[in-house]
């Protein structure tokens, strides 16, 4: 699934040619993409506005009007992008006309990604957490979250309640960097080791940016560009490597639901 670095990703590539622009028409190809409105709710309420944002938040691409947005998430395979020509692709979900005369297009092959409308931001806003890249995220913040709860650390992290828009790659490459075994209990945790984890966090996701975001298979951004950062990855997708740090063999163990890398050595859990 597409994490915050290849959202902000895709919502850099998309911005410039939506801001200013309008929807003119849409054209539904499977009827499941619009999720809490339908396409008579599209037509009556976006078409013709012109749009005054493209934004992300956590996983979220926010496309903003007045105070109303739609928010788009791509889920596992959500693919945006423009075309000159209407497409015939097998795995579209979704066609907008846009006035000048191309079409906004999203295609999803697994068909898991979702178009929802909201009268402001504000519903999102209180229900997912922190930006992990905002000045409010910092080691006093991330220390009194972790020492006040008694979780697994890999489970709190990709809690996006508390954290939005991390996800599992770069958890798993954030828990390296800091020397932290990902079934640690939070609050075990000691200080010294969460400053490193805030630090890397922020470094790790804004590098990721830099490069365009990871592709491990299906990240594609504006007509089929990959993200480069998959070349950066210490730890993620390289279980039975050596460990970059200690040449300990990499492990991977499914730890609050996902697959998980991890170093023996180097990460040792706390009890």
């Amino acid at each position: 699934m597409p994490e915050l670095p290849e959202v902000e990703t895709v919502v850099q590539s998309i911005r410039d040619k939506l801001i200013g622009n309008e929807f003119e028409n849409i054209e539904i190809r499977w009827p499941k993409v619009l999720f809490n409105f339908s396409k008579e709710d599209f037509l009556n309420t976006l078409i013709n506005r012109k749009i005054q944002r493209v934004d992300r938040r956590a996983k979220f691409i926010i496309i903003g009007f007045d105070d109303d947005i739609l928010a788009i998430h791509l889920r596992m395979t959500g693919k945006l992008y423009f075309q000159n020509n209407l497409s015939q692709k097998k795995h579209i979900s979704a066609i907008i006309t846009m006035n000048n005369g191309g079409y906004f297009i999203f295609e999803d092959t697994r068909k898991f990604g979702r178009f929802y409308y909201y009268n402001s931001q504000d519903y999102l806003n209180n229900k997912l957490g922190i930006e992990p890249l905002s000045n409010e995220f910092n080691d006093i913040w991330l220390k009194n979250i972790l020492h006040n709860k008694k979780r697994m650390i890999k489970a709190l992290l990709l809690d996006q309640n508390i954290i939005a828009g991390l996800g599992n790659i770069y958890v798993d490459e954030c828990l390296w960097k800091s020397n932290i075994h990902p079934q640690t209990v939070s609050n075990k945790i000691p200080f010294k080791n969460i400053l490193i984890l805030c630090k890397e966090i922020k470094s790790t996701l804004q590098s990721s940016i830099n490069a365009h975001g990871t592709t491990v298979v299906n990240f594609t951004f504006l007509n089929g560009q990959s993200g480069k950062y998959s070349d950066q990855l210490n730890i993620f997708g390289k279980e039975g490597r050596p460990c970059p740090r200690c040449s300990q063999t990499i492990k991977k163990k499914k730890i609050a639901g996902r697959g998980t890398h991890f170093c023996p050595k180097c990460q040792i859990k706390r009890n």
